[in-house]
């Protein structure tokens, strides 16, 4: 690795290139500044740092107690902790009597844009536009653009590295059956992620249905039914799965996001890591059991003075096609899944909870599309280091592409996760130096996923042995 890297060649290859500056991309540079030998860039084509602000609502959680930030659980001593930024803030002792584990959306959100406003070798308004492999030079080359204040080009860049890794993302999904109406101008039919920018019309609107069972739908339906007129709520709730169910979170099930079941995971064959991703629903896509809880109390709040609200809520309901109906109307097709049965459900407006996909990596390395090794199924495979699988002439070089949540396929549940990103990203960091930077336990789950001879049982550490103070020094 560069020794100085503070005084960079511009042709001289980087140890490390980020592309894309979410909160797992976020987690590596955060991680990777304190190591100076290591010469790390990041680019990224928004202007800021900003997470689902679409869904920064009003009291709204994350889904993960506030260890779960971008260092604590690879270095707890790190500046860049969740309760250091509270520090900054002078905010310690509220957060204290709080006695809050789970953290609001938008402090979260705000930590993340501290850390990304206070953390060197972090470029926005960088948009990467090619990724080539070299071997001549035995090195990648990442093509950006530069980015004006009003996101037109400005100028074009060329860097080398060793090493990349994607951090671009997901992006909102849309069934098919819904992609005219959203793509439609003038047409009330927004996806979740935009929900807070078309908060106003569709409190005003005379009927609304929300589309999506997960935490999202049930986090948008609760707002909608606080805000509307009691007895006039107006608003239908449906959902694919065959109940508006919490998410597992008992202590134990919790389990399938550590590292012991990442690895786990990984190791088990193609054909079964995909049929055993489609069982595991609930451990990603339910409900938080007190969003759950404030939805009944609100709606059980509304029959204390008889009748009950004017809402409906029907799971196991997918949405076959959709259409408009006249200038204003918009009329969904519905088919319950148990009953066979349809009908048609006429409503105003519609909110669409239906989740987010990776982005598709063949965007951005097309031109390394001929290194890459694919599964089965067309999907790009990637190791138990993160790294995807390219053809021997480009990792014989010491050149790897590394990804953050785009591996779900080979490395389970846990992939999207904001409690596994600080031990994905510190795993990065330890491979691409060569050493361990960052010290990892080699147990953290009590179950014992698959059969083994003997679990792994760490032995006990051993507490420093400090000096006393001696009184007078």
């Amino acid at each position: 690795m560069n020794p100085h890297p503070p005084h960079h060649e511009p042709d001289a290859p980087r140890d490390l290139v980020g592309i894309g500056i979410g909160p797992f991309n976020l987690s590596l540079a955060a991680l990777a500044q304190p190591l100076t030998t290591l010469d790390a860039v990041f680019y990224e084509q928004r202007p800021a740092f900003d997470w689902h602000p679409g869904l920064l609502i009003d009291g709204a959680t994350i889904q993960v107690p506030f260890l779960a930030d971008l260092v604590t659980l690879a270095d707890p001593a790190s500046q860049w902790t969740f309760l250091n930024y509270l520090k900054t803030r002078e905010r310690l002792f509220p957060f204290y009597f709080a006695e809050r584990f789970h953290i609001q959306r938008a402090e979260y959100d705000a930590y993340c844009r501290w850390v990304a406003e206070n953390l060197p070798g972090l470029h926005f308004r960088h948009q990467v536009d090619a990724v080539r492999f070299n071997p001549e030079r035995d090195v990648f080359e990442v093509d950006f653009t530069q980015l004006d204040t009003d996101g037109e080009a400005e100028a074009l860049g060329r860097t080398y590295t060793k090493n990349i890794v994607l951090g671009i993302g997901t992006e909102p999904y849309v069934p098919e059956p819904l992609k005219p109406l959203v793509e439609a101008p003038g047409v009330p039919v927004v996806h979740a992620a935009d929900y807070l920018a078309h908060r106003t019309g569709l409190l005003a609107a005379d009927h609304v249905t929300v589309v999506g069972s997960g935490q999202s739908g049930a986090e948008v339906f609760l707002d909608l039914l606080r805000n509307r007129p009691c007895g006039r709520e107006g608003l239908h709730w449906l959902g694919r799965t065959e109940a508006f169910a919490p998410m597992e979170y008992s202590r134990l099930g919790l389990e399938h996001f550590t590292p012991d079941y990442t690895r786990y995971f990984h190791a088990l064959s193609e054909s079964v890591r995909d049929r055993l991703g489609a069982t595991q629903w609930q451990l990603h896509r339910g409900i938080d059991a007190d969003t759950i809880a404030d939805i009944h109390d609100e709606l059980y709040r509304r029959t204390l003075h008889g009748g009950w609200p004017d809402a409906v809520l029907t799971p196991g309901v997918r949405v076959r096609t959709a259409g408009r109906i006249a200038t204003t109307k918009i009329e969904l097709h519905l088919e319950h899944v148990q009953q066979g049965s349809r009908s048609r459900l006429t409503t105003d407006a519609v909110v669409l909870a239906t989740g987010y996909r990776e982005r598709p990596l063949d965007r951005v390395l097309a031109g390394l599309d001929p290194y890459l090794r694919r599964d089965s199924r067309e999907r790009p495979r990637v190791d138990e280091h993160f790294r995807l699988v390219l053809d021997p002439s480009v990792t014989g070089a010491d050149c790897h592409v590394y990804v953050q949540n785009a591996e779900r396929h080979t490395h389970g549940v846990g992939t999207p996760d904001l409690g596994l990103a600080a031990w994905r990203s510190a795993t990065i960091l330890n491979t691409v130096t060569g050493k361990d930077a960052y010290p990892l336990p080699t147990r953290t789950a009590f179950t014992t996923f698959g059969l083994e001879p003997r679990p792994q049982i760490p032995s006990a550490r051993q507490a420093p042995v400090l000096t006393p103070l001696v009184e007078g020094r």
